[in-house]
């Protein structure tokens, strides 16, 4: 009886063992199957706006299809009749003396040799383009990578600011382009980037500690080391009433980079960068030099709904209607909305033309 048992058990193991082997190939052939599926279905993650795939820059983007870039073309068209519609109802197609009234050639990059035109706005993914022009003018990526000198800085020994009259002649055969970003949350990475993480001993930093001894309540306060963002926003009113030359990186776009005194091709926004900039390559047929990039896309863990949510909070509805005042053609021109940044709901931007006058930029000081 005990043999028959311990025959029993060692035919039951051996079938055990041989129905392992038998099925091994078969669980193996599954998982690379399924894994294959979940790999597509990745790569075709739509984003929630745009219903275009999303893109995996590291694995290098795929071309658009014809579709997406008709679908594309009919985005960019809508945004260019926008800008022209806004540009004649307050007159700014006009040409005149101000700011606003000539093109402003200062911050224009031109390539010649890939015909490529680029208004570099400050706070706009201005770090990812940057990169991207300096590609295009040969510097290789290992250098870029440990090079020391500012980006900014390595383009301008390729890139020549233009004249007005190169400018005009550049961008009528040639893809010209400017990414614009909501106007408060521009100004609140530009308030964090350069007061809150400014670096020591440099102009922002100085700045800043120009802001405390002026704008600070409590004179004898040092905390936090930077200016609060109101404090901030009581400076740059102070400035716009006062008519005084703003920084670059708050200046508004329509004075930097007069959209309605130069013709753009595309007008890329901060939001749909992925697919906007995948456009842009495509328009221009450099997919073999450059491929989208998502540089300096933000410090901290917080999302940048809940950061404006918290900085936008600490301001009064005047501060508020102020900056909307200040900043109303970057509104108008390229579709955003300021009605969210209230706290009294009785509050309305006005419908009226902008009180304030043209401003210059700033030129750079020490680059940072």
């Amino acid at each position: 009886m005990k043999t028959t048992r311990y025959h029993c058990r060692i035919v039951k193991r051996c079938f055990f063992v041989f129905a392992t082997i038998s099925l091994l190939p078969l669980g193996v052939v599954y998982l690379v199957s399924t894994d294959q599926v979940y790999s597509k279905l990745k790569s075709y993650d739509y984003d929630n706006e745009t219903q275009y795939p999303a893109v995996t820059v590291e694995h290098g983007p795929r071309s658009l299809s014809s579709n997406e870039m008709e679908k594309l073309e009919v985005r960019m068209q809508k945004r260019l009749e926008r800008v022209g519609e806004v540009c004649s109802q307050y007159g700014l197609d006009r040409r005149g003396n101000d700011s606003l009234h000539r093109p402003n050639s200062w911050e224009f990059l031109i390539n010649k040799q890939y015909r490529l035109v680029w208004c570099n706005v400050f706070k706009a993914a201005s770090t990812s383009w940057m990169y991207n022009f300096n590609l295009m003018a040969g510097y290789k990526p290992q250098f870029l990578k440990k090079s020391k000198e500012v980006p900014l800085v390595l383009a301008r020994k390729k890139y020549p600011r233009p004249s007005e009259s190169e400018l005009l002649t550049s961008v009528n055969d040639s893809v010209s382009f400017l990414i614009v970003r909501h106007p408060f949350e521009r100004l609140l990475s530009a308030y964090r980037d350069k007061m809150q993480n400014a670096l020591p001993n440099s102009f922002h930093h100085k700045l800043g500690n120009i802001i405390i001894q002026k704008y600070r309540t409590n004179k004898f306060s040092r905390v936090p080391r930077w200016p609060t963002f109101p404090e901030f926003v009581n400076y740059l009113i102070d400035q716009i009433h006062n008519h005084r030359e703003l920084d670059m990186h708050w200046t508004p776009i329509t004075n930097f980079c007069t959209p309605c005194q130069v013709r753009f091709n595309v007008i890329a926004k901060f939001e749909t960068l992925e697919e906007d900039q995948r456009y842009i390559i495509e328009k221009a047929n450099i997919g073999h030099v450059v491929s989208p990039q998502w540089k300096n896309s933000g410090k901290g863990k917080k999302s940048t709904v809940a950061l404006l949510e918290e900085f936008y909070a600490e301001l009064s509805d005047k501060q508020v209607r102020e900056l909307y005042e200040f900043f109303k053609y970057d509104f108008e021109l390229f579709g955003y909305s300021v009605k969210e940044f209230y706290r009294n709901s009785s509050e309305k931007p006005s419908t009226s033309t902008p009180t304030t006058k043209p401003v210059t930029p700033l030129k750079p000081h020490s680059p940072e």
